[in-house]
């Protein structure tokens, strides 16, 4: 059983070449900026300073590393789409994450979206570039606080009539929902 509140900080890297040096299985979280990434891994481990959350998009701009339980990284990546400055940068993403899907240590993404709002044609895009790679991933669908019964019934036709995708996970960090459904699944890609 993995104990997720045994989380530690160890560092920011621009690039997946400058990762740390103890090799760890890693999980990432990848996502439009603002959507809830590093508010997600605080939820996670129990810790709402473990990773910087800001109200403006585009903030976390380097690959952050969180060790759990001695076992495995949580990699907090930047978002791609809209910065708070109203550029796009989904260039520097991919940029940055160029190599890093290659990356022999990682087991897995959280991909999240926000449940408010229908995928993104970023949001496909990405989902069309881990599919194609055939990166196994759990997607998220934050903020499920926000919407009442027949919003949450539309995001789930959305998400498998219209993407084609069978399994997520609603979740709230303020109503903690769907928190321990992320770890299991977290737990399950590290098998």
């Amino acid at each position: 059983m993995i104990n997720f509140s045994k989380a530690k900080f160890i560092k920011s890297a621009p690039t997946y070449a400058e990762k740390p040096e103890k090799n760890l299985k890693e999980i990432v979280f990848v996502g439009k900026s603002n959507v809830g990434k590093s508010s997600l891994i605080n939820a996670l481990v129990n810790n709402k300073k473990m990773a910087f959350t800001s109200s403006k998009p585009g903030y976390t701009k380097l690959l952050n590393y969180f060790e759990i339980d001695n076992q495995f990284y949580l990699v907090d990546a930047p978002g791609y789409g809209y910065t708070a400055s109203g550029s796009k940068h989904l260039d520097n993403f991919s940029k940055m994450m160029e190599t890093y899907f290659d990356n022999p240590s990682l087991a897995g993404v959280v991909f999240i979206i926000d449940s408010r709002h229908k995928m993104s044609s970023d949001d496909e895009g990405f989902y069309e570039f881990i599919k194609d790679k055939g990166i196994p991933f759990i997607l998220v669908a934050s903020k499920a606080d926000k919407l009442n019964q027949s919003e949450k019934a539309a995001i789930k036709k959305h998400i498998t009539n219209e993407v084609g995708i069978e399994k997520f996970i609603l979740t709230s960090i303020s109503k903690n929902i769907g928190l321990d459904e992320v770890r299991n699944s977290i737990s399950s890609l590290l098998k």
